[in-house]
């Protein structure tokens, strides 16, 4: 009796100073973000506490089939026809068309930008009018029926002459990803009011049933490039937000079986983006992505850091590859990118999500060592994830 006691009391110890390791692992690894970010974050978010919030109704597109309520959004690369200046426009990939409709885009990036940097100075400094006022740009993206956005991308990245909106449109959805990270953030703190949460949890439900069977939704998911990654993150996010373990497990079976062994080569790279214009810049981009996926989906018992496709790659080669270039640019094998060359390198989130995860401190030393944030628009909107302090534990 009294040595099945002892082991019983052995166990307990054991498993209670796993915790307290693990814990303490947590809190170096939030130590070490905040010791890199705080200054920033607080003094962005003091600048954010007097913006008010900006909805898509407060500015509309005569091109636009949809509502006042409807994101509308144009691409990127497709200009007037010279020889047709009235008629469908063309294509020219990498050169943005600066003339295009972009205010809903902006709007939409813009509130990413402020509610992420509120709730994450409110997490650092527990000052409660940081919440509120990243609780009042939700309010008015996601719950007054005045001025939030309808759950669908039905309209964006539209074409003049050409649709009225594409699958590929989803990806301008990426910067919902970190104001769903937040509003878990906030009610965990208990500072978001339970209508308010419910009703921006309903909204990303109907958003998912959205994704997962229209045709543009469809058509974003099968892409074979960063859009196939950028769909998964966000399904991976929303579901996370929402308790959907369903389409948690799907997201973690494509990344798997879908978007490594359709992106990535054997040594870490990705053709399809290196054959872009922009190769640079898209390679991170993808990287970046991919590694968010893997810090929403990644659990003990399936680890997606440590999965390697056939046995043979995954993200270690990945993040192995792409290094060298951000830590010396000028090495770069491939021509530089047509536009945007020197927005990059910034403090990606793939190294630091990756240094973590494989405790790799070249890589959390070189994040640490970048400047945080693009400094421009475009820069801004490939660069979803600005705000780590809210993925760190």
């Amino acid at each position: 009796m009294k040595s099945v006691l002892l082991l019983i009391i052995l166990s307990f110890l054991q498993t209670a100073c796993l915790q307290i390791y693990e814990d303490n692992i947590m809190n170096s690894n939030y130590r070490f973000v905040l010791g890199a970010d705080s200054s920033r974050v607080v003094e962005e978010a003091n600048n954010y506490l007097k913006i008010e919030p900006v909805p898509i109704t407060s500015s509309s597109c005569d091109r636009s089939l949809g509502t006042i309520n409807d994101f509308y959004s144009e691409g990127d690369y497709w200009w007037p026809n010279p020889e047709n200046p009235d008629g469908p426009y063309v294509r020219r990939d990498g050169l943005t068309n600066p003339d295009n409709f972009k205010d809903h885009r902006i709007a939409m990036r813009n509130m990413s930008i402020y509610v992420a940097s509120l709730t994450a100075a409110y997490k650092i400094t527990k000052q409660k009018d940081y919440a509120e006022h990243a609780v009042k740009h939700l309010r008015t993206w996601f719950v007054d029926e005045k001025t939030r956005m309808n759950p669908n991308m039905n309209y964006a990245q539209a074409i003049k002459g050409i649709c009225p909106g594409r699958g590929v449109g989803l990806i301008d959805g990426i910067h919902l990803v970190e104001p769903a990270r937040a509003v878990s953030v906030l009610h965990k703190m208990g500072s978001i009011d339970t209508h308010s949460y419910i009703k921006i949890v309903n909204w990303f439900e109907e958003f998912i049933i959205w994704m997962t069977n229209h045709e543009y939704g469809v058509d974003e998911r099968e892409r074979k490039n960063n859009h196939g990654s950028a769909w998964v993150m966000q399904l991976a996010e929303y579901a996370r937000l929402t308790n959907n373990e369903i389409q948690m497990e799907y997201c973690r079976d494509r990344f798997k079986n879908t978007l490594l062994p359709n992106q990535m080569a054997e040594d870490g790279s990705f053709p399809l983006e290196l054959e872009r214009t922009k190769p640079y810049g898209y390679s991170l981009l993808n990287i970046d992505i991919l590694s968010t996926v893997c810090r929403i989906l990644s659990t003990p018992e399936n680890n997606l850091w440590e999965y390697k496709f056939s046995g043979k790659f995954g993200m270690e080669e990945g993040l192995e590859f792409i290094y060298p270039f951000i830590k010396e640019k000028g090495k770069w094998k491939l021509p530089p990118d047509v536009m945007y060359w020197d927005e990059w390198p910034v403090r990606h989130p793939s190294l630091l999500f990756g240094g973590l995860a494989f405790k790799n401190e070249k890589y959390l030393q070189l994040w640490k060592s970048l400047d945080p944030l693009p400094e421009t628009e475009e820069g801004l909107r490939n660069f979803p994830i600005r705000q780590p302090i809210l993925w760190i534990e």
